[in-house]
C-alpha cells in the first residue's frame, strides 16, 4: 500500500495525554505531519522555529491558557490558522475565542469526522493566496533582466550577477505576485519548505541584495519593498 503524501504540518496543543495521542494518531492517518505539545510556552517557542499550516489549540492549559497563547501568536504578526478546542460551549466563550484571533471553535466532546473536515477547510482556505501570474524563465523590467533558469541576472549597472537557488526562487515568487504583499510565512513555506526556518535576517539580506542589483537608489527602493511586520512586495 503506497504511503500517503503528507498534506500539511499541524501542531496539536492538548494537556490531556489520551486525547492528545488520539488526535495525533487520527491526523497522521489522514496524512498530516503532526507535532504535539501540552503547554503554552512550548507553543510560542515552536511557532518561532517551525512552520505550521494549522494549530489545534486547547483553551484550558496549565501555566498559560489557549486564549493568551493565541493572542500572543497574533501579536507576532503570525496568521497561522488556529482551531480552538474547549469544554466551554456558550456563545460568549466562542465569541471570546474568535476575538482573541481564533479561526474556528469546536467544543468537547467532538465528532472526529467534523474535526477532520474543519481542519481540512481551514488549511485549504489558508492556502488560497492569489494565483500567481505566469512568468517565463526570462523576465525584464526597468532595464534589468532576470534569467530564473540560469540563476543569474543583469543588474541595473549592466553587470551580470549570479543568483543562489533560494534567491532565484524568492525573486520568482515576488515577481509572480507583482503588486501584492507576500507574507513571511508564505515565503518560508514556498521557498524554504516545511519546518525549515531561516532567520528574519536571511530574507532581509536577500531583499538588500535585490535592491543592490535592481534599484537606482537602494535606500529609496521603487521595486523591492518591505512591509513592516507582514512581508515583502515587488512592483515593476
Amino acid at each position: 500500500m503506497p504511503v500517503k503524501e503528507k498534506k500539511a504540518s499541524l501542531l496539536v496543543v492538548e494537556d490531556e495525554e489520551t486525547l492528545r495521542e488520539a488526535l495525533k494518531l487520527n491526523l497522521e492517518l489522514e496524512g498530516y505531519e503532526v507535532t504535539t505539545t501540552d503547554n503554552g510556552p512550548a507553543v510560542l517557542k515552536l511557532v518561532k522555529s517551525e512552520y505550521f499550516d494549522l494549530i489545534i489549540l486547547d483553551i484550558m492549559l496549565p501555566d498559560m491558557d489557549g486564549l493568551t497563547v493565541c493572542e500572543t501568536i497574533r501579536m507576532q504578526h503570525n496568521d497561522v490558522p488556529i482551531l480552538f478546542l474547549s469544554a466551554r460551549n456558550s456563545s460568549a466563550d466562542r465569541v471570546e475565542g474568535l476575538k482573541k484571533g481564533g479561526d474556528d471553535y469546536l467544543t468537547k466532546p467532538f465528532n472526529l469526522e467534523e474535526l477532520l473536515l474543519r481542519v481540512d477547510k481551514l488549511i485549504v482556505k489558508n492556502k488560497k493566496i492569489k494565483d500567481p501570474q505566469s512568468v517565463s524563465d526570462i523576465y525584464e523590467f526597468d532595464g534589468c533582466r532576470i534569467d530564473f533558469a540560469a540563476h543569474e541576472c543583469l543588474a541595473k549597472d549592466g553587470s551580470k550577477q549570479e543568483l543562489s537557488k533560494k534567491e532565484a526562487a524568492l525573486l520568482r515568487l515576488l515577481v509572480e505576485h507583482e503588486g501584492d504583499v507576500v507574507s513571511r510565512e508564505q515565503i518560508l513555506q514556498i521557498v524554504w519548505g516545511y519546518n525549515v526556518y531561516p532567520t528574519t535576517r536571511t530574507i532581509d539580506n536577500f531583499i538588500l541584495n535585490f535592491r543592490k542589483y535592481f534599484e537606482s537608489d537602494s535606500r529609496n527602493p521603487k521595486h523591492f519593498h518591505s512591509v513592516r511586520g507582514i512581508g515583502y512586495k515587488f512592483t515593476a
